[in-house]
């Protein structure tokens, strides 16, 4: 049984998923900012990973808002930021993100492991995670849906009542079309956990 827990950090309002079952805990989407924020993430997932459970994170895409913590949680729990291998490029110069938006801050790499376009993600953990690769808000985007569980982690690729923007270097509409329709095949009652703001389902949002 999968136990999720969200947290909005940064200041783009991201939201981060601590997801943990019997066997794994996975961090998506480390966004913390700030020392309070780390803490958080510190009390939540120590004594998981103190009962021997593995970590693994993941980003859903290779934006700065979703990486904010990335060099610090890669540093406190050894273990690399996995992302699609699309994103990757996009991740390495997270200085010209901030640099378009204007934020006074040196960027710090971080060690990033990619993941290809595959059914299952078995590198380090056997988990009935699928990633799906969702093309369009950047290159890869990706979703994460557990099948038994009916459970989607959408990422900036489908939100409540919205989705993902294209305006961005590597944003592209008909991608984006084209990915919400394939997440729109999954079953109706599966909840969708966003990037950013709350929590809905395939079939609200398909309607």
């Amino acid at each position: 049984m999968l136990e999720i827990k969200s947290f909005v950090f940064g200041p783009f309002q991201t939201n981060t998923y601590v997801v943990s079952d019997e066997k794994m805990v996975l961090l998506v989407d480390p966004a913390c900012s700030n020392e309070y924020e780390r803490q958080v993430l510190l009390n939540i997932i120590r004594p998981l990973t103190a009962q021997g459970l593995p970590l693994t994170i993941i980003a859903t895409h290779g934006h700065l808002d979703h990486l904010w913590g990335a060099k610090w949680v890669t540093e406190q729990w050894q273990t690399p930021v996995y992302m699609h291998e699309a994103d990757i490029p996009m991740a390495k110069a997270m200085q010209q993100q901030y640099n378009l938006f204007g934020i006074p801050r040196q960027a710090e790499s971080f060690p990033i492991k990619g993941i290809q376009s595959t059914d299952r993600f078995t590198d380090r953990i056997q988990i009935d995670l699928q990633i799906i690769h969702t093309p369009g808000h950047t290159p890869g985007s990706v979703c994460l849906y557990w099948p038994e569980e009916k459970v989607l982690i959408s990422g900036d690729t489908l939100f409540r009542m919205g989705y993902g923007r294209t305006d961005l270097p590597g944003g592209n509409m008909a991608q984006l079309i084209d990915s919400l329709e394939r997440l729109f095949e999954l079953p109706a009652d599966t909840q969708v956990y966003p990037g950013h703001g709350e929590t809905t389902t395939i079939g609200q949002e398909a309607r």
